[in-house]
C-alpha cells in the first residue's frame, strides 16, 4: 500500500535570472525586473513528497525526522540567506529559475533517499508561481 508523506520547509535566497550567452538587452527582455543585476531575493517554500511501501513494523515510510535531516543537509544549509548565483555550486553554472531548483534539489535529496522510495519536489517561488519535479 503505497503511501505519501509531505515534509514542508522554507528558505530565503537571492538569484538573478542571466543568461550568460546572451546580450544584457536580450536577458532584460527575457527576464525582466528578475535580471537585475543586483539580485532580488525569495522568500522559498519547498514541499518535499516522499512515496513509498509502509514499513509494517514502524507504520512509516520512512523516518519524517530522517526526511528533514536530508533536507537541512541538502537545501537548507546551502541556500537559506544565500545567493543562489554566487555562494552555492550547484548554480554555478545553472540559471536559477523555480524549475532549475527544482530539479536540482531533486537530484541532491534523491542521492540520499533510501532505495525504493519515489520522490517529488515543489518549490514555491512566490505564492502564486512554483514548479514541481518531476513532473
Amino acid at each position: 500500500m503505497k503511501t505519501a508523506i509531505i515534509r514542508k520547509e522554507h528558505f530565503n535566497s537571492a538569484h538573478r535570472l542571466n543568461n550568460p550567452n546572451w546580450s544584457e538587452a536580450r536577458n532584460k527582455e527575457v527576464f525582466g525586473k528578475c535580471n537585475n543585476p543586483n539580485f532580488h531575493g525569495h522568500n522559498y517554500d519547498l514541499e518535499v513528497k516522499v512515496v513509498g511501501e509502509v514499513n509494517p513494523d514502524t507504520g512509516y515510510v520512512m523516518d519524517v525526522k530522517i526526511l528533514k535531516d536530508l533536507i537541512k543537509k541538502n537545501v537548507l544549509d546551502k541556500y537559506d540567506h544565500k545567493n543562489l548565483n554566487l555562494d552555492v555550486d550547484d548554480f554555478k553554472l545553472v540559471n536559477p529559475t523555480a524549475e532549475n531548483i527544482a530539479r536540482v534539489v531533486y537530484d541532491n535529496i534523491l542521492n540520499d533517499l533510501p532505495e525504493g522510495l519515489e520522490l517529488t519536489i515543489r518549490i514555491y517561488e512566490t505564492e502564486r508561481n512554483f514548479a514541481e519535479y518531476p513532473a
